[in-house]
C-alpha cells in the first residue's frame, strides 16, 4: 500500500529547531524542499501542510505531545488510512546515524507516537525511527527530557544527517507502495 501521508514529528517555534526532538522535522524540511514544495500553515489541520504531487506533507505545529490533533484532522479529513501514513521521528534507542523502519509496536515513552496512536485508534502506521542515541549510551549525564530538547554535538549531527539521507533515498519506493525494497535498501549499510 502507498504511502500518502508523511508526518514530521517535532515542537514548533525557533527555539526548538535544532533539538533533537525535531529530527522528523528536518526529514519532511529536506523532502519538502527537494521537491520544490512550501509548506503552509493549516489552521484546521493545527500544521504546516503541503500537497505534493505524490504525498501529503505536515508537520504539527501543536507541540509533540498533542501531535495526534493534527495527524487525526487531515488523515480524516482526506480519508487516508493509518496504512498509508509515515511518521518521521527521532529514537532514543538507535544510536546517531542508525535509521529503521517499522510498522505499528508501542510508542516506547515517545509522547509524539502515544498521542497519533491514540488520535488514529491503532498503532498500525509506518515510522521512520532517526536513532539520535540516549544520553546514557553516549555517556553523558543528562535527563532524557532535557536531552532530546538540545541539539546534537556535532559528532552526533553529522551521523543524524546521513540518516536522513538515507531516509530521503528511500521515500521514492515508499510512496510507490515497495516497502519491502525500500526496508531492505534503508537496513542495509553499504
Amino acid at each position: 500500500m502507498p504511502i500518502k501521508l508523511i508526518v514530521g514529528l517535532g515542537n514548533p517555534g525557533p527555539e526548538y529547531e535544532d533539538t533533537r526532538h525535531n529530527a522528523g522535522f528536518w526529514l519532511v524540511e529536506r523532502y519538502a524542499r527537494s521537491v520544490g514544495a512550501s509548506l503552509k500553515s493549516e489552521r484546521g489541520f493545527f500544521g504546516l501542510v503541503t500537497k505534493t504531487p505524490s504525498v501529503w506533507l505536515l508537520l504539527p505545529q501543536t507541540f509533540m505531545n498533542r501531535s495526534g490533533q493534527s495527524v487525526g484532522a487531515l488523515a480524516r479529513f482526506y480519508k487516508i488510512a493509518p496504512e498509508e501514513i509515515l511518521v518521521a521521528h527521532d529514537e532514543l534507542d538507535l544510536l546517531p546515524g542508525s535509521v529503521k523502519l517499522k510498522q505499528g509496536g508501542g510508542h516506547a515513552g515517545h509522547n509524539g507516537l502515544k498521542d497519533i496512536t491514540a488520535a488514529l485508534s491503532t498503532p498500525n502506521f509506518w515510522r521512520i525511527r532517526i536513532g539520535i542515541g540516549h544520553p546514557r549510551a553516549l555517556n553523558l549525564r543528562q535527563e532524557v527530557v532535557d536531552f532530546v530538547l538540545h541539539s546534537p554535538r556535532r559528532e552526533e549531527q553529522g551521523p543524524i544527517d546521513e540518516a536522513i539521507d538515507r531516509s530521503l533515498a528511500v521515500l521514492p519506493d515508499l510512496l510507490a507502495g515497495n516497502i519491502e525494497k525500500a526496508t531492505m535498501r534503508l537496513h542495509t549499510k553499504d
